[in-house]
């Protein structure tokens, strides 16, 4: 059943999200500053509370099914907009942003992933609505994705280095000043009009937002196929972003199993996509073209406690490593601040100097 919610409703709500995010970057035009935890804290708060009250309004309007869809479509965006900050973290410091110029960074990042998910979300729709088999397509790719992300061997900096090749043909086709001028991407040096180093690093947050938009579409169409559920979802998990890279500071240092919850969130919803597609199936050389009956349909409520537990026992888990290290690097410190006041070498073995007990 397509979900059928009333046009009023669809238009009013793309119209209220849009205009707080413009009211957002005009903030952020206005008042250029390094927000505070107190203040990242409350808006990050703010739009998760706004995404609650419109699953519940999508409830009230399409019913339990629809509402379920939203928030694991949500749930799943934000979760990989998490991994995104990531990468928005080496690219401003590869670049040295000044942090108090980084939140104009951020917005721009953010309205770019707007519309490339935009763009990609009516190709995806349109997609769909004439071939069913392309789930067979999203479903294996979104298992080898899953695969790069557990097992990337390397790390974020790969993905930094993709911008590269960008980066260099900018410079040499067009003049870049070696010095930031606040938040400008053009400047006047010794008279002459320049690009500053900014532009660079919209260029790099451009190319990796494009990057994620390709992981992220087929993994929410996994989840449903309602364009309006796709693009709100990517909406409120897009919102709060920029207050969100503010508030976890160094906390994402410390995430260091959440690539594996997303993971293994990316590969069940690749299995689901393929058990959906085998559900469906009008391909002529698979089961003579006809729908393979035995194939299960999981339900939106099993992917959306799927996502939840995957992301919380990644977060536990890293947490909880990240803790043992802290507590561990302090008890060193210790020992090595009283070996050095007495004298003595800093660590002994369990057996004593002698090595008896």
């Amino acid at each position: 059943m397509d979900l059928d919610l009333p046009v009023w409703f669809e238009i009013g709500a793309l119209v209220v999200l849009v205009l707080i995010l413009a009211a957002d970057l005009l903030i952020i035009l206005r008042r250029p500053h390094i927000p505070s935890t107190r203040e990242s804290t409350l808006w990050v708060v703010f739009y998760v509370t706004l995404a609650l009250i419109f699953a519940g309004l999508m409830w009230v309007f399409a019913g339990g099914e629809y509402a379920g869809q939203f928030v694991a479509g949500w749930l799943t965006e934000y979760s990989l907009s998490i991994d995104n900050l990531f990468v928005f973290v080496l690219i401003m410091g590869q670049f040295s942003v000044p942090r108090r110029y980084q939140q104009e960074v951020l917005m721009v990042g953010i309205i770019v992933a707007l519309v490339l998910r935009g763009l990609f979300i009516l190709a995806g729709a349109a997609i769909i609505e004439q071939f069913s088999w392309v789930f067979y397509i999203f479903g294996a790719f979104l298992v080898w994705t899953a695969w790069r992300q557990a097992f990337p061997g390397g790390d974020h900096d790969d993905e930094v280095q993709r911008e590269s090749f960008i980066v260099r043909v900018l410079r040499r086709a067009i003049d870049i000043s070696d010095e930031y001028d606040g938040a400008r991407v053009r400047t006047v040096v010794a008279g002459k009009k320049m690009w500053t180093p900014m532009i660079i690093v919209f260029a790099a947050i451009g190319v990796t937002d494009l990057l994620f938009a390709i992981d992220s579409i087929p993994a929410i169409f996994g989840i449903t196929q309602s364009p309006f559920i796709v693009f709100t979802a990517n909406l409120f998990a897009l919102m709060g972003l920029r207050q969100l890279y503010f508030l976890l500071g160094d906390l994402l240092d410390r995430l260091r199993y959440l690539h594996f919850g997303i993971a293994f969130i990316l590969a069940f919803i690749g299995v689901k996509l393929v058990f959906h597609a085998m559900h469906v199936n009008e391909v002529a050389f698979i089961n003579g073209g006809e729908h393979i009956e035995w194939a299960p349909e999981i339900s939106t409520w099993m992917s959306l406690g799927v996502i939840v537990v995957a992301m919380t026992v990644a977060t536990v888990a890293s947490l909880a490593a990240s803790a043992r290290e802290r507590r561990a690097g302090g008890a060193e410190a210790a020992a090595a601040a009283v070996a050095e006041e007495k004298g003595t070498p800093p660590t002994v073995d369990g057996s004593g100097s002698d090595g008896s007990r």
